[in-house]
């Protein structure tokens, strides 16, 4: 039985990915649950005005809040009809990343997936800055699914190592379950850049080689900031369905949000992208 937390603020891009989660795992056991978390800006002057006397500000969000979560599982129920699937509903007034880690640890969650803003045409948006701080402020593996991707099966992964760091299997473990899911091929980028050396390429190379046997190992070294156009040229000339990257003191989404603010950054990956952070990462 997998635990999938579905974070939801009731946009497009969030009822996508949802429904993306719904299909990836239409054969799993799984226990879904919808999380939507209420703040008090969201409340504006004119509910104020329509409210009773009686209710109080947070019971009348949080009232409004489960009703739209309850008809998405409705709907979700209508159209997938699916016994293997469980669904609960979690309203919270509260930041974003202290409920997630706090809904994560109490019904202990494998895997967050959320939609993200996608970039097209002019924009220069990779990922809403909500999905940006859960990659990288909470201790659960994030999916983060594009607007408007539609899950189409799992060929192709592509994981990225700098070899910064030691890997454990337990790290890895979505990488070897989707691996065995859907017999998906594994391609793993190993890259060095002119500005960090590789310090535990065997080490590394050796749990590769016991647990994903069949994976495919290219070796490159590059420029700093050509990182991620080498990547997505890779994704694009390969045609990958996933690309994976664990997130260390020392990874490339580290030093990408730290110099590139998101809000400006045109590297436009329109697949999803499964970020796995190290324990010791979080405060």
């Amino acid at each position: 039985m997998k635990t999938i937390l579905l974070p939801t603020d009731f946009s497009k891009n969030s009822i996508n990915a949802i429904q993306y989660a719904m299909d990836m795992f239409q054969n799993t056991d799984c226990d879904f649950y919808l999380l939507n978390v209420q703040k008090a800006s969201s409340f504006i002057s004119d509910d104020i005005m329509v409210m009773s006397s009686s209710t109080t500000i947070y019971e009348t969000l949080i009232s409004a809040a489960k009703k739209s979560i309850d008809n998405i599982i409705l709907k979700i129920k209508a159209k997938h009809s699916n016994d293997k699937h469980h669904f609960h509903s979690i309203v919270d007034y509260d930041n974003l990343i202290d409920s997630i880690n706090q809904v994560s640890k109490i019904h202990h969650v494998d895997l967050i997936i959320m939609g993200t803003k996608g970039a097209s045409g002019l924009e220069k948006v990779i990922f809403g800055s909500n999905t940006v701080h859960v990659m990288q402020r909470c201790h659960i593996p994030v999916l983060a699914i594009p607007n408007n991707c539609k899950f189409n099966g799992l060929h192709k992964v592509l994981f990225t190592t700098n070899h910064l760091e030691l890997y454990s299997i337990e790290e890895l473990k979505w990488l070897k379950y989707f691996n065995s899911l859907y017999n998906s091929e594994l391609d793993i980028l190993h890259i060095k850049d002119e500005k960090h050396s590789t310090y535990e390429v065997f080490s590394n190379e050796v749990i590769f080689k016991t647990h994903f046997t069949e994976a495919i190992h290219k070796y490159i070294t590059i420029n700093s900031k050509d990182i991620f156009e080498i990547i997505n040229k890779y994704i694009i000339e390969n045609q990958i369905d996933m690309f994976a990257m664990l997130t260390t003191k020392h990874s490339f989404l580290d030093r990408l949000f730290a110099i590139h603010p998101v809000e400006t950054f045109g590297f436009k990956i329109h697949i999803p992208f499964l970020v796995i952070n190290k324990n010791e990462l979080i405060p």
